[in-house]
């Protein structure tokens, strides 16, 4: 065999093998939600950041958090100097309550302070967690609606973020295959939370896949509870976030490891009422958050 022959085997071989060790290395890009922490000061989640293995902030309002509302207050330039000061960034701003309609100032915020990423829910488009053709028709008319904001999204190198939520369009495995097939934009993605597929768990693992990562920018990491919607103990409250639960995430893991994944996870639950902090202070939120990403990890590895 000639040298040139012999180097183009070697080189193959060693390029399989760095593929595979990025394979066996991939793992979840965290950002961290300000709603975990209700109504804490911002500087006070901005300093956890960074300690919960997050790279980024998800800015939260009202009703679920005030950081939105306390950013407005102080202004962008004195936000922008909080980042800098704690050497995070902000990746996201979640603004349900604007709707994917109204959102068009809150992504031009979003990247004028460096997000690239709006979070909201899809909103209602006719009877209430479609399914079969009614849920391909409604999929279909969300798209028509939202094409001048996802054109917008398209010019600002924003991504829309819808997330699949029980009780609105983008809730049910035929909702979310339609929105798959029928999406016009790769600005647009699903926001995927498995809470609210509860009904549906086992679909989980081949919707991510089917997905693929151009199609999911963002996932919830969060078990469905009944702490989510009832005041209930700060021990079952824990139970919606990893490892707390019941809820096996190494299917998912592993899914999102098949797709090479490379939106943003982010480790989640609700308190009740909302707009508080899921727990008594902001490093007991953090220690938790940390022992979720730790069994993740672990699952991970079990993947």
């Amino acid at each position: 065999m000639n040298r040139r022959g012999f180097s183009k085997i070697v080189g193959g071989a060693a390029l399989a093998s760095s593929a595979q060790g990025a394979d066996k290395e991939w793992a979840p890009s965290y950002v961290l939600s300000s709603a975990m922490y209700g109504n804490m000061p911002l500087e006070v989640v901005l300093k956890e950041v960074g300690k919960s293995g997050s790279a980024s902030i998800d800015i939260w309002r009202k009703v679920h958090a005030t950081h939105r509302e306390q950013i407005s207050k102080i202004g962008d330039e004195a936000f922008q100097k909080l980042l800098k000061k704690h050497q995070t960034k902000m990746s996201i701003s979640t603004c349900y309550p604007l709707g994917p309609f109204r959102q068009d100032d809150e992504m031009r915020w979003a990247r004028k302070n460096g997000g690239r990423m709006t979070v909201c829910g899809s909103g209602g488009m006719g009877p209430k967690d479609p399914v079969g053709m009614e849920a391909k028709r409604q999929v279909k008319a969300f798209f028509e609606k939202l094409k001048p904001h996802y054109e917008l999204a398209e010019e600002l190198g924003v991504t829309m973020a819808i997330e699949n939520h029980k009780n609105s369009m983008l809730s049910s495995p035929d909702s979310i295959r339609y929105f798959y097939e029928l999406n016009p934009s790769k600005n647009v993605g699903v926001a995927f939370a498995p809470h609210h597929l509860y009904n549906a768990i086992g679909d989980i693992p081949a919707l991510i896949k089917e997905g693929g990562n151009g199609q999911i920018p963002f996932i919830y990491f969060q078990e469905h509870h009944p702490s989510s919607k009832k005041k209930m103990s700060e021990q079952e409250q824990l139970k919606q976030l990893p490892g707390f639960g019941t809820l096996d995430y190494v299917p998912i893991l592993r899914a999102l490891r098949d797709i090479k994944f490379s939106g943003l996870a982010e480790i989640f639950g609700h308190p009740v009422p909302r707009g508080i902090p899921m727990l008594g202070s902001a490093a007991e939120i953090t220690k938790a958050i940390n022992t979720s990403r730790a069994y993740l990890t672990e699952c991970l590895k079990k993947s």
